[in-house]
This record gives C-alpha cells, structure tokens and sequence, in this order.
C-alpha cells in the first residue's frame, strides 16, 4: 500500500488531482490507514495512470471516466470505446481547423504591421471588426 504522494508519484496524477477525482466520485476512495491517511494499492494506481492517459489524449474528464468503466466491466465494450474514439477525433479535428483559421487571421493581421508606425493597423483591424 501507497501514501499519496507516492500514488501521485507512480501515476503522474497531481495530490490535489487525485483528492477531486475522489470527490467526484471518478475513482473509488481509497482505505485509510489507522492514522487515516489515504492508502492506495497498485490497482488504484493503474486507475490513476489510466485517467491520465487518457486526459493526455485529450479525452475529456467525463469521456475518460467513461473509458475507465469499460476497461473494468465484465465485458469490454470495443464498439462503445470505438464510438467515443471516433466523435473524439472528430472533435480534435474540428479543433484542428479552427486553429487553422485563427492562425491566417493572425498572420493576415500581423503582416500589415510596419514597425515604427503610429497608427498600428492590426489595432485599428481589431477596433472596428
């Protein structure tokens, strides 16, 4: 068994990370020590390693949540997991072609900018779109 400053060590999940995951209900809370500090198995951990996991896909807190469960039902649930993978890049890349967007109106907006001005254009773009 693990304090949590060592669970935070092993999965990569912050201490304060891990305490609101508990609250929230995303994980189990842990067994308490007799001192009554929180006390994690290795299993916890995987918990902890998988969330963030998937939190560094870019899953969303409730979708990883979501993930977890399936990973620890009776049955994995491939065509579930796959449907939430699939609407996942499709927002990702959606994400993608909004950034491209803002990144040609900011070039569009910078390249008519002269150093040594008085009247810099970019502001003068933004005050009256």
């Amino acid at each position: 068994m693990y304090a949590i400053g060592e669970a935070s060590r092993q999965s990569g999940v912050g201490i304060e990370t891990i305490r609101y995951y508990e609250r929230e209900g995303i994980v189990p809370k842990p067994e308490r020590a007799s001192n009554n500090r929180r006390m994690y198995f290795t299993r916890d951990i995987g918990r902890l390693r998988f969330l963030k996991k998937c939190r560094d896909l870019g899953f969303s807190l409730t979708d990883a949540k979501t993930l977890l469960d399936l990973s620890e039902g009776d049955v994995e649930d491939c065509q579930s997991v796959k449907q939430l993978a699939e609407l996942h890049v499709f927002n990702v890349r959606t994400k993608i072609d909004e950034l491209r967007r803002l990144e040609a109106a900011l070039v569009e907006l910078t390249a008519n900018c002269d150093s040594g001005n008085v009247s810099c254009p970019m502001l003068s773009k933004l005050r009256t779109d």
